[in-house]
C-alpha cells in the first residue's frame, strides 16, 4: 500500500476494512486509525499492531487516502474540523449513507475528491458486496488507487449516487436479519444429534443451494416458494 491511510472513526467498518487488509496480504504500517474512545484504539490496536492509533481526527485526515468511518450526525460534526487539514490532492471516501456528494463536499468548504462507498460485513472475508460511487473531482487514475484497496474486501461495482441508500438497506443491513437465523439452525442441528462440523457443512450446502434455485434457476418465487 503506497498510500498514507487514514481512518476517521473505529468502529466495526474500520475493523472490517482492516481484517480484509491484512489477511489480503496488503501492510497496515501506512494506516492511522482515530477515535475519541481509547477502549476502541485499544482493542483496534491489539487486533492490528501495525497501525497507529490517535485521538485527533486531524492526524487521520492528514492522510493521502482518508476513509470516513462514522454515523451521519456524528461526521457532520467532523468534517467542518478537518476540513482545513484535508490535503488538496488527498481523497476522502466516505462509508456512511445519508450524506451526498454536495453534502459532503458543503461540510468540507467545497472539497470535491470524494467517493462513497456502502460496505457489508462479508468484505471482513473478501466476499463483500460494496457498491461505491466517485464524485467529479476524482480522476481515473484516483479511481484506481482506491480500487487497489477496495479489491481485498470483494466486489465493488460502481453504481449512481442516487442507489447507494437502497444498497445501504439491502447488502449493508441484509445479512443482520440472517445471522440470528443462521445460528439457530446450528444450534438446533447440535442439539438433534450433529456435530459443528457436520452442522456447517449442511447449513453451508442448503444457503448456496436455495439461493442458486431462487436467483439463478429463472423460476418464479410462488414455484421456488412451492418446492
Amino acid at each position: 500500500m503506497h498510500a498514507k491511510i487514514g481512518f476517521i472513526g473505529g468502529g466495526r467498518i474500520t475493523a472490517i476494512f482492516l481484517s480484509a487488509w491484512r489477511d489480503g496480504g496488503v501492510s497496515l504500517e501506512d494506516v492511522i486509525v482515530s477515535d475519541p474512545n481509547m477502549e476502541v484504539l485499544a482493542k483496534l490496536k491489539a487486533d492490528f499492531p501495525e497501525i497507529r492509533t490517535v485521538q485527533e481526527n486531524q492526524l487521520s485526515a492528514a492522510q493521502d487516502v482518508v476513509f470516513l468511518s462514522l454515523h451521519p450526525p456524528v461526521a457532520k460534526t467532523v468534517l467542518p474540523e478537518i476540513a482545513k487539514v484535508l490535503s488538496p490532492n488527498a481523497m476522502l471516501v466516505s462509508l456512511a449513507p445519508v450524506l451526498t456528494f454536495r453534502k459532503l463536499s458543503g461540510l468540507l468548504g467545497g472539497f470535491s475528491r470524494i467517493a462513497r462507498m456502502i460496505p457489508n460485513a462479508p468484505s471482513m472475508v473478501h466476499r463483500g458486496f460494496n457498491p461505491a460511487a466517485y464524485g467529479a473531482g476524482l480522476s481515473g487514475e484516483d479511481r484506481k488507487l482506491l480500487g487497489r484497496l477496495f479489491c481485498p474486501l470483494g466486489a465493488y461495482p460502481e453504481v449512481d449516487e442516487s442507489k447507494l441508500e437502497a444498497y445501504a438497506i439491502l447488502a449493508a443491513m441484509g445479512p443482520t436479519y440472517f445471522w440470528f437465523q443462521w445460528q439457530t439452525l446450528r444450534e438446533l442441528a447440535g442439539e438433534f444429534g450433529l456435530e459443528k462440523e457436520e452442522a456447517d457443512q449442511a447449513l453451508t450446502s442448503m444457503l448456496h443451494g436455495a439461493v442458486g434455485l431462487m436467483f439463478e434457476s429463472g423460476m418464479a418465487y410462488a414455484a421456488v416458494n412451492d418446492t
